[in-house]
């Protein structure tokens, strides 16, 4: 069995100066005896990419990846939301828009129209807080105890708030599949909203960081 291919494992990878025909030593790299098998100008904009700090290389890559609350969001009225986007020039506007304005027209439902990055933010904001309270966790250990007896409360805990730190550092489709995992539902009105989570969800969740299936980049 080979490694897992993880984000970790593609940033030694990416960093690997092998590939442009160098070695190192010590820190230092040097030509090497072998043919390069990447170019030094591919290399070069791959390396300007990586210099972008991560939540600016998410947002970019926001834009190509599926929404995060898509199948998630619901109004007042308890209607779907469902993902849009329109451009002017070269910038990409991201929406989630209700299926009542879509089927029966602008005021039909007090909230019709929410930017994606706004309330994708305060989602995320509200599951960070989440991993910090105490009944939380314990219905975490709780819920992952049903598939790991060895679980302890204090192993939840420590998962739980390992994500908060390694967040902004996933693929937005990593970041998808975590939403996808705890949030149930997310209900959006005049007065703000409310984030059903899945308890098994997180209990899963907990028992993954716990066996390192998520890890940050190095």
């Amino acid at each position: 069995r080979g490694n897992r291919i993880d984000k970790k494992y593609l940033y030694r990878m990416l960093n690997n100066r092998a590939y442009i025909g160098e070695a190192v030593h010590k820190g230092e790299s040097y030509p090497g005896e072998h043919d390069a098998i990447i170019d030094r100008e591919t290399w070069d904009r791959v390396h300007a990419i990586l210099q972008e700090s991560p939540r600016k290389r998410a947002m970019r890559t926001r834009a190509k990846t599926p929404a995060l609350l898509k199948g998630l969001l619901y109004g007042p009225d308890g209607a779907a939301f469902s993902p849009t986007h329109t451009r002017k020039g070269d910038r990409l506007y991201r929406y989630y828009v209700s299926q009542t304005v879509l089927k029966h027209g602008a005021g039909s439902c007090p909230v019709g129209r929410v930017p994606a990055g706004e309330i994708e933010a305060a989602v995320i904001d509200q599951l960070r807080a989440v991993f910090r309270q105490p009944e939380v966790i314990a219905g975490t250990w709780k819920a992952a105890r049903a598939h790991a007896d060895d679980i302890t409360e204090s192993d939840a805990r420590a998962a739980l708030q390992q994500l908060d730190p390694l967040w902004d550092e996933l693929f937005p489709a990593e970041q998808a599949r975590i939403v996808e995992v705890l949030v149930e539902r997310v209900e959006i009105g005049t007065d703000g909203l409310n984030v059903r989570l899945r308890v098994d969800g997180l209990g899963g969740l907990a028992r993954e960081m716990l066996a390192g299936g998520i890890e940050a980049a190095a």
